[in-house]
């Protein structure tokens, strides 16, 4: 449904699809920081796969739907996708925020480039001098190779996502799977100069050379074709 005095117009109406599982302690930051998208007749939709803390008493009065979920990125994305009624699909992770104009950024830049997918650079969110040089890295990595990363914010006509087969069931790399199938079906991405900004917990906590190189062997190592259920399990035992 279309809103009057709105800018935007249907076919541009976007979904914003959230998974989450036990993020209680974020949540409502992330999900106050988008309500302009929801002012503006856009949806947002949180994807919860089992918390056991207050995820969802939280997001509840921020969200236009919750859906729960069995757990699993996939899976929950897909759920998310299911329901939605927006005409972009935008998936965004959890400890991701997206930039002012977002939703005018996404829709224009398709409209224009005739592309029927794309993401945004990444910027981390930490102030470690050589976190400047992995976001330019996976950046450039990203338009090299025109395949995205979740933490990129991918965004996709729902025509699209749906003849790309959707996210595939597996734990891992389900972001580089889709973007496989979107670029050989529709060319490559859009890619957005402007960053959304994602935590940089991660590299941090686990050490930033550590994780350049744990994510570079598990890509290079599902490019030769290792099942994702054993690099799950990989990385899980180097996390713990």
């Amino acid at each position: 449904m279309c809103l009057a005095g709105h800018e935007k117009n249907c076919s541009n109406r976007l979904s914003v699809i959230i998974p989450a599982l036990n993020e209680a302690g974020e949540i409502a930051a992330i999900l106050a920081a988008i309500q302009p998208l929801r002012a503006a007749g856009h949806e947002v939709i949180v994807v919860d796969g089992g918390s056991h803390d207050e995820t969802v008493s939280l997001a509840a009065p921020l969200v236009d739907r919750i859906i729960l979920c069995e757990r699993g990125r996939s899976r929950q994305m897909n759920a998310g996708a299911l329901q939605a009624s927006g005409d972009i699909l935008l998936f965004l992770h959890a400890d991701t925020r997206l930039p002012d104009a977002a939703a005018h950024l996404v829709s224009s830049g398709l409209a224009h480039s005739g592309k029927s997918w794309g993401r945004f650079n990444v910027r981390l969110s930490g102030r470690q001098p050589l976190l400047r040089i992995v976001e330019r890295m996976m950046n450039l990595r990203s338009y090299l190779t025109g395949i995205a990363t979740g933490d990129q914010a991918i965004f996709v006509r729902r025509e699209a996502f749906l003849a790309a087969g959707s996210f595939p069931d597996i734990p891992l790399m389900e972001d580089i799977a889709l973007s496989r199938s979107l670029k050989r079906t529709f060319g490559r991405p859009l890619c957005l100069s402007t960053p959304v900004t994602t935590s940089s917990r991660r590299w941090e906590e686990s050490g930033i050379l550590r994780t350049i190189l744990l994510m570079w062997w598990l890509r290079l190592a599902y490019f030769f074709g290792v099942a994702p259920e054993r690099l799950t399990q990989h990385y899980t035992r180097r996390e713990a």
